[in-house]
């Protein structure tokens, strides 16, 4: 039987991607491990921000959307980004480099019975920074590069928080269908781990009735779990499948095979394998720092960089 053992990446809308960059770069001190375009609709960049090589588990990624309008909160959402320090020193860090960059933040305080600091960034995607004590993917590499100091280097994804309406229908398909186990209830929230103990796969359910949210700027548009390899993935395809759930079948993306599903409330998920990974068409010294492209659009490349606004790094 095969498991879950966290999460890949979370796919985010941003209106700029040069701004987006800046805020992920150099604010959050993630290192910008691959430059790309969306696969699907190649007029428009796809960034990804992590670890030294973009393990699974690191992954931040956008898709820019010049013309995105404000996201309208609601409920059937991916609503919060839970991001791994090392301490609740770090969190001290972190409040004092917030406020010097006039970063939208919080007091600290507790999130997921977690030493916790909330904040945002310009366009209003919801963020935490989690206090692990020393909890960090075993897979984690420290960006040497970065503006911040390793000690305080955020370390991969931690609590992601979904709100939907029907907490029930969400809970039986990450427990039946995946294996993950329900750590905790409240009248209103349910916390679940992909791997019982790990925070790199645990998910915040909250119970919101009201109007579902519409994306924009800002908004979480998918989450990634992660399986080891193809084989794996076949295995989740058919359990989804059988579920009753619409699968788009798997998709070769060039750094990872994938799958999207929309489970009963509207969430989209994807199931991504863990290789090849980003070095597949890059060495580690150059990640992120070009315009990559998956084989099947390299002859399009001229026509593509033609029609991007060149990313500005300062």
């Amino acid at each position: 039987m095969y498991t879950i053992p966290g999460h890949h990446h979370l796919s985010m809308i941003t209106k700029s991607a040069t701004q987006n960059n800046l805020f992920f770069s150099k604010i959050l001190g993630l290192r910008r491990v691959k430059m790309t375009v969306n696969q699907d609709d190649p007029s428009m960049y796809h960034l990804f921000y992590g670890d030294k090589t973009g393990s699974p588990g690191t992954e931040l990624s956008f898709f820019e959307m010049p013309f995105a309008g404000r996201t309208y909160r609601g409920t059937n959402a991916i609503t919060q980004i839970g991001l791994l320090v090392s301490s609740e020193e770090s969190l001290i860090y972190w409040k004092q480099r917030f406020e010097k960059y006039n970063v939208s933040h919080g007091e600290i305080t507790t999130y997921a019975h977690r030493p916790a600091l909330h904040f945002e960034d310009s366009e209003g995607l919801r963020m935490v920074l989690l206090a692990s004590n020393n909890e960090k993917l075993v897979h984690w590499k420290a960006w040497e590069e970065s503006e911040v100091p390793i000690e305080h280097q955020i370390q991969g994804m931690g609590s992601v928080e979904i709100t939907v309406r029907r907490l029930d229908k969400i809970a039986s398909t990450l427990t039946d269908v995946f294996g993950y186990t329900e750590v905790s209830r409240a009248e209103d929230v349910a916390i679940f781990q992909s791997v019982s103990g790990e925070v790199f796969g645990e998910i915040v359910v909250k119970l919101l009735d009201g109007p579902t949210e519409k994306p924009g700027r800002g908004s979480i548009h998918h989450l990634a779990i992660r399986v080891k390899d193809g084989t794996e993935l076949a295995f989740w395809e058919e359990k989804v499948r059988s579920r009753g759930f619409h699968s788009s079948g798997i998709i070769d993306r060039f750094y990872f095979q994938s799958l999207y599903f929309r489970e009963s409330n509207g969430i989209l998920f994807e199931i991504a394998t863990d290789g090849p990974g980003f070095t597949i068409d890059s060495d580690i010294a150059t990640l992120g720092l070009k315009l990559d492209l998956p084989p099947f659009l390299e002859s399009q490349r001229d026509e593509i960089e033609a029609n991007l606004k060149p990313l500005e790094d300062k």
